[in-house]
């Protein structure tokens, strides 16, 4: 089952491009690194310590599905954050599109995990909910701009209402889904925790001009580090 929804969701977001690109003129393509070992470092900073052996997001599905969680929410809140800041109605219009797919797909990789919540990763002896945690605790710190992520068991308080441990879908208190600035999202996909320091899925940085400019910048040294 794992390998057919990765399948669909790989499908949908070569679509996904595809729309953008349609959109948005020289829709610009950076290095990515997807290696395991870049997803290793990711697991190793959100747990603190180095995990022996090393994470290896290809090994088996349950892997697979937990490499899965940590980047594509990102990119759904900076949907949501981008949303308010659009002007043209057709590009309005596509972010509401992407949006409500990629909501889709991340309510799916969260619900896959929440079935598994309190099962022992192998051969860590770290639960599939403490892995979402830290991994959500991690893009917090890293983001610099409080709490926008949970993971997939939070503390009552913290869950819908007020009442609820389960977390199958992250939102605020108003169960509103989070947001996140073009900034915060490059200090997490950095994995520097900076918008100035390129790094862990993108070595060479972003390619939109935001991006650029903040690179600009630190080439240039113009910048406080």
């Amino acid at each position: 089952m794992i390998k057919d929804i990765t399948l669909q969701f790989a499908l949908q977001e070569v679509r996904h491009l595809r729309a953008i690109k349609t959109t948005v003129p020289g829709f610009p393509r950076p290095l990515l690194n997807l290696t395991a070992e870049s997803f290793a470092t990711v697991i190793n900073d959100a747990l603190g310590k180095d995990l022996h052996p090393p994470f290896n997001p290809y090994a088996n599905d349950l892997n697979y599905l937990i490499a899965s969680y940590i980047i594509p929410y990102v990119g759904l809140t900076g949907y949501v954050g981008a949303s308010s800041k659009l002007q043209s109605p057709t590009a309005k219009k596509l972010v509401a599109g992407l949006l409500g797919v990629e909501s889709g797909q991340d309510a799916v990789i969260r619900t896959l995990l929440y079935e598994m919540a309190r099962e022992r990763v192998k051969p860590y002896g770290i639960t599939v909910a403490e892995f979402t945690n830290k991994i959500s605790m991690l893009r917090d710190d890293l983001g610099h701009a409080g709490v926008k992520d949970e993971g997939i068991l939070v503390k009552p308080f913290q869950g819908a209402e007020g009442k609820i441990k389960g977390n199958v879908l992250a939102g605020n208190k108003d169960s509103v889904a989070f947001d996140r600035t073009p900034e915060e999202i490059l200090r997490i996909v950095y994995g520097s925790g900076s918008e100035y320091k390129p790094g862990g899925f993108y070595p060479n940085g972003g390619d939109g001009r935001i991006a650029k400019s903040y690179l600009k910048q630190s080439e240039s040294g113009s910048f406080e580090p």
